[in-house]
């Protein structure tokens, strides 16, 4: 990856967006790797992750969680359009801010993540993952209530043998030391209105695959794409797990900037 010098008409713009109880930090890897070739990253904290200072107990809405996204896609020049990347629960708030500001977004990108059809409500592929994947099988992760959500907080063992078992050591404990407790808000998605042919899927969406997926299963990735209809696909293959910008950062970097490069 060279050619450091770029004009603005080739310079992308990527918004990360990270899954549950992680934070912008997990994109560490992956923003040196895309400026280094002169496009502009940003990677944000949702609510009550990271380094944002809410508690999830005070956010009430999924709305709410994705506040800090719709409030920065809000504040871009309306000229511009960004790459908006989503990975794991976070492709639910890339829908929302393609369903809120389409115009904004060149090209959605779901990384290994949830994403929404428009036949359903929001909650729809959650539950459907819940169903087959009961959180039984989460091991050592802590559950509870507040309000009418559902709080979670990753394991230390689910997390080293489902999310970030091809990471390094380095990178399993830097999760260790920063998750947070999070929520699917399904209860609050379930009532939510679905989101719109002529909104949400106006926007391109490009789907990537990673094959050793265990957080959420390869079959399952291929459900929800049938079932959200989407027709472009990438696939990183062995060595990538559902963490796929602390495992293969490069080899994501190569499927982003191509699909940028296509959607420009």
């Amino acid at each position: 990856m060279s050619e450091l010098n770029m004009d603005q008409k080739q310079q992308k713009h990527f918004v990360l967006v990270h899954g549950v109880s992680i934070g912008a930090w997990c994109w560490y890897k992956l923003k040196p790797q895309l400026e280094s070739v002169g496009h502009k990253v940003t990677p944000l904290d949702l609510a009550a992750c990271g380094i944002n200072t809410n508690k999830i107990e005070d956010v009430h809405t999924f709305s709410d969680y994705s506040k800090p996204l719709l409030e920065f896609l809000a504040s871009l020049d309306p000229n511009e359009k960004v790459v908006l990347v989503g990975h794991s629960f976070g492709g639910v708030s890339v829908a929302l801010a393609m369903e809120k500001f389409p115009e904004k977004i060149a090209v959605g990108i779901f990384l290994t993540a949830f994403i929404p059809d428009t036949q359903h409500n929001p909650s729809y592929v959650l539950q459907q993952y819940v169903e087959r994947y009961p959180l039984t099988g989460w091991l050592d992760s802590e559950f509870s209530f507040s309000g009418n959500k559902m709080l979670l907080l990753p394991g230390t063992k689910f997390l080293s043998t489902k999310f970030f078992q091809l990471c390094s050591t380095e990178d399993l404990e830097l999760v260790k030391i920063l998750r947070r407790t999070g929520s699917l808000f399904v209860e609050n998605l379930s009532e939510a209105e679905n989101f719109s042919k002529e909104r949400y899927e106006s926007v391109p969406r490009v789907y990537i695959v990673s094959n050793n997926d265990l957080a959420i299963p390869l079959e399952f990735q291929q459900w929800m794409i049938q079932n959200a209809g989407i027709n472009e696909v990438k696939v990183i293959n062995g060595g990538a797990d559902h963490m796929v910008m602390l495992s293969k950062p490069q080899e994501l970097c190569l499927s982003l900037l191509e699909i940028a490069k296509k959607y420009h």
